[in-house]
């Protein structure tokens, strides 16, 4: 007798195989990956026991990289094949990275885009450095997980530009990792507290970590998790403040440390462990052995440690206050703050937090592995492992992102803060008659003219018909995946011809270009509000002079006075002056005066055009 296979209504009759997905954290000072495991998500350990995987890696010549503790152990005796703090390197350029968090104690390559760090293994980018602490974390899940994983959630901070991101999917890739999402890190600590609270609301997310800084305005209203704002700064975070508590110790010192960079990471490290005890002792004691051998000892108290660390900690203000600004609410209206990343533990930002925001802050959840804990829920449901309690998760873009018209004015598409995923389309025209071809040129930034905004991509439209100026119509479509990342295509609706690009970011946009791209549109928005009047003022005159000029070649001589046409000569000549000139208002009044003096002209034409049309027919035939 044959066996029916019995299941729950709704189900598949089919066993479902639990596919191993996991999130990852990948941090600036550690790293971690967690998974959901008999419906509880939790972070992995190494055969240790140990969680937290420091983000540091050691190069040697032919030998496979150390990663985690041993790599971090070393850094001290070997600076310069010793890679920390590597994300902060992400996305960048050369020019960049020498900015960031100091004095760098490595050699780059010579060259330009993404820059290249010089080890005993060979030159390696910062991508590659991702990579090699992604494939630990890979393994140590496959190992906790008994099989082969199908796909990992990485997170990033929400302030990551697309260069940023693009780097970060890139490691994954090199890490032999099925990149399921990117998925903002405020996002990730959301989630965990959404789900393990059932909460609703308006939530702040003040997630300060090694070397980055975030802070996102969240609704969560049953299931969906909507970021209404984010700001931030990449180059912030516990790292600076090991780099200040470093330097007061080697000016106590009286050691310079520019001479030996194994000075400096001894510096650093023991920094990093005052830290650790100032967060709960009034003072932490402090030694320094000096380059000829003598030792220094110190003890750093209290009102020393505020000094140094809460100007660090202050920086975090101003982007507090903008995201608040942006989503449009006061501090009152927030129902609760939560605390994300290791340097949330110091009770000094603990305090800084809930005075920018008027409330104790939430810290239920071990700030450090919130953010792996909800990437792994997240990465759970989009293995199809909960596909009835999906929840739908909605990020934005920092900055705006449109294209460039005439005038060399910048036509937004994507206004900043937009949910993604998102795709938005705009219809254009043609400029001129019998205009074949167009020339899209992508750009990002708040300003109105293309000179104060950040080229991402150039791309060209061919084939469009020709037709006279005005018929065309060219629909462009900017489309930007779960990840941020953006893709931009061009179609001419008659014909149908199209074009496409996917962005690829040209390594480089800093949180400074960022925050000033903001600033400034806030503060030149007058004065750009009167370029752009002016420049669509002297794009309709170009327009208008344009059509005139063809009008009178083609028929002028036929159908005009010499008075007539010295008329309107006059007009022409008189609008192309105050087209050279800065008087929006002025360019206006002569193009009325010049269509004032053409509408005869124009009249005739019609008629003419009529005429020539009507020629060899009889009226009936129109009936």
């Amino acid at each position: 007798m044959a066996l029916l296979q019995i299941s729950e209504p709704g189900q598949s009759t089919a066993p479902h195989q639990h596919r191993l997905a996991v999130g990852i954290d990948l941090g600036t000072t550690n790293s971690l990956v967690a998974s959901v495991r008999s419906g509880m998500a939790d972070t992995l350990p190494d055969a240790e026991g140990r969680h937290l995987l420091p983000s540091v890696v050691r190069y040697f010549g032919n030998a496979q990289p150390l990663v985690g503790e041993q790599a971090l152990a070393d850094a001290a005796t070997d600076p310069f094949n010793t890679i920390a703090s590597v994300k902060r390197l992400m996305g960048r350029g050369l020019d960049d990275v020498k900015t960031l968090g100091g004095a760098l104690p490595y050699n780059f390559e010579p060259g330009s885009g993404m820059p290249r760090i010089s080890t005993a293994a060979g030159p390696v980018s910062p991508v590659e450095v991702s990579a090699e602490i992604l494939r630990v974390l890979k393994l140590r899940a496959e190992l906790a997980l008994g099989g082969e994983l199908s796909g990992a959630v990485i997170t990033v901070p929400a302030y990551f530009d697309d260069s940023q991101r693009q780097a970060t999917k890139d490691a994954g890739r090199l890490a032999g990792l099925t990149v399921l999402r990117l998925l903002n890190e405020p996002t990730a600590a959301a989630v965990a507290y959404g789900l393990d609270k059932k909460a609703e609301g308006i939530f702040a997310i003040y997630d300060l970590g090694g070397g980055t800084f975030d802070l996102s305005i969240l609704r969560l209203n049953q299931g969906v998790f909507e970021v209404l704002a984010t700001a931030g700064d990449s180059a912030l975070g516990g790292d600076d403040m090991d780099h200040a508590i470093a330097h007061w110790m080697l000016q106590q010192a009286g050691v310079d440390a520019s001479a030996d960079p194994r000075i400096a990471r001894r510096a650093l490290r023991d920094a990093r462990k005052a830290k650790h005890v100032l967060s709960d002792a009034p003072w932490a004691e402090v030694s320094m052995t000096r380059p000829d051998g003598s030792v220094w000892q110190g003890r750093l108290g209290q009102e020393e440690f505020a000094a140094l660390v809460d100007p660090i900690i202050g920086r975090t203000a101003a982007p507090c206050r903008k995201a608040m600004r942006d989503a449009g609410i006061a501090p009152a209206d927030i129902t609760e703050v939560v605390l994300v990343g290791g340097s949330t533990r110091m009770p000094r930002v603990r305090q800084r937090a809930a005075d920018i925001f008027g409330r104790t802050p939430l810290a239920d959840i071990d700030p450090d592995r919130v953010v792996a804990i909800g990437a792994a829920i997240q990465a759970d449901v989009l293995a199809g492992n909960k596909s009835s309690e999906e929840m739908l998760l909605l990020d934005v873009i920092p900055l705006s992102l449109g294209i460039e018209i005439m005038g060399g004015m910048v036509e937004k598409i994507i206004p900043r803060n937009s949910t993604i995923p998102v795709a938005k389309a705009q219809d254009f025209t043609t400029f001129k008659d019998g205009q074949t071809a167009m020339a899209i040129h992508v750009l990002q930034g708040e300003r109105d003219l293309v000179s104060h905004c950040r080229s991402l991509a150039r791309f060209e439209l061919r084939g469009i018909p020709p037709m006279v100026a005005g018929a065309g119509r060219v629909r462009v479509t900017f489309q930007i995946d779960a990840d941020g990342l953006l893709s931009v295509s061009a179609q001419e609706l008659t014909s149908g011809v199209a074009s496409n690009v996917t962005v690829k970011p040209s390594y480089g946009l800093s949180d400074d270009e960022i925050e000033r791209m903001l600033r400034d549109s806030i503060v030149h928005a007058l004065e750009d509000n009167d370029v752009r009047s002016l420049r669509e003022r002297q794009v309709e005159a170009d327009r208008v002079v344009a059509a005139v000029e063809s009008a009178l070649a083609s028929d002028g001589a036929a159908l005009l006075s010499a008075q007539e046409r010295a008329s309107i000569d006059g007009e022409l000549a008189r609008l192309r002056s105050l087209r050279a000139g800065g008087d929006a208002a002025g360019i206006r009044e002569g193009i009325d005066a010049l269509d004032r003096v053409t509408q005869e002209f124009a009249a005739r034409r019609m008629n003419a055009g009529i005429g020539r049309a009507l020629s060899g027919h009889r009226l009936d035939e129109f009936g």
